[in-house]
């Protein structure tokens, strides 16, 4: 079986010391996509060295994350404006907002969100969406911005049918990854109710390992794992998972072709 990634930060120093050899893993799990989302200006040399040393594997995105928002954000956006005028990446990301650590800078987070969704709606790129205890405010300011040429993916999902149904309105993506493994993680309330063509898989490694391995490192290579509770919750079969995610992630990143 194939699958796909769609949400990965295999650049991390956490995977610093065997990264080749989790690559390895992770492909021989059936995992042969690793949507790389971007963090802050820091890390885009780390991202595209793993593009160039494992093309059509590792690829990358260009954004914000809401957490690296700061004085210094439209400094920040700048430089990468200038990247995603110079290079096409796979979608504009990761951006979104967050209230769960910092607070300081959330009218900021939300103006860095609005830039980036200009990006998203004029290269016609998906945006991956980050929002860490504020979906109905994510949910709230992509309404007011979005028309035909805004799609993508609310990363790691964990809201309610109601918010599931808003979202999959728009036409994004729910994020689905080790999240659904948790035994009061709540998706399983939701999934089996939403329509699947709008599910794509996820790991956010080194993030939010599944279980068995809650609490430890997370890797691409689990993704399988992350199917298998899926097809659980479906009631399908795990192949049906897999072809159907990895469709769903193509018609995501329909402009990127390798």
């Amino acid at each position: 079986m194939n699958y796909i990634d769609t949400h990965v930060h295999i650049y991390s120093d956490k995977y610093a010391g065997d990264r080749e050899e989790v690559i390895r893993r992770t492909q021989e799990n059936g995992v042969n996509q690793l949507y790389m989302p971007n963090v802050d200006v820091d890390t885009i040399d780390a991202m595209l060295e793993c593009e160039l040393r494992y093309p059509g594997v590792c690829i990358p995105m260009m954004g914000l994350h809401p957490c690296d928002v700061k004085k210094d954000f439209e400094k920040q956006l700048y430089i990468m404006e200038d990247w995603i005028n110079k290079r096409d990446f796979a979608g504009i990301g990761e951006t979104g907002l967050d209230l769960y650590w910092d607070k300081t800078f959330f009218e900021q987070q939300k103006e860095a969100l609005r830039v980036q969704i200009q990006w998203a709606k004029h290269k016609k790129w998906p945006i991956i969406l980050h929002c860490r205890e504020s979906m109905e405010e994510t949910i709230a300011l992509i309404k007011e911005e979005h028309d035909e040429n805004l799609k993508g993916i609310f990363h790691c999902f964990t809201g309610t049918l109601e918010q599931a149904e808003e979202i999959i309105q728009m036409g994004f993506m729910l994020g689905i990854g080790g999240v659904s493994t948790y035994k009061n993680g709540g998706l399983d309330a939701v999934l089996p109710h939403v329509n699947p063509a709008f599910l794509v898989l996820e790991t956010d490694g080194p993030y939010l390992a599944p279980v068995p391995h809650r609490g430890k490192r997370n890797s691409p290579e689990y993704i399988p794992l992350i199917a298998k509770r899926v097809g659980d919750m479906l009631q399908k079969e795990i192949e049906e998972i897999a072809q159907f995610t990895i469709n769903n992630a193509n018609r995501v990143f329909h402009h990127f072709r390798l």
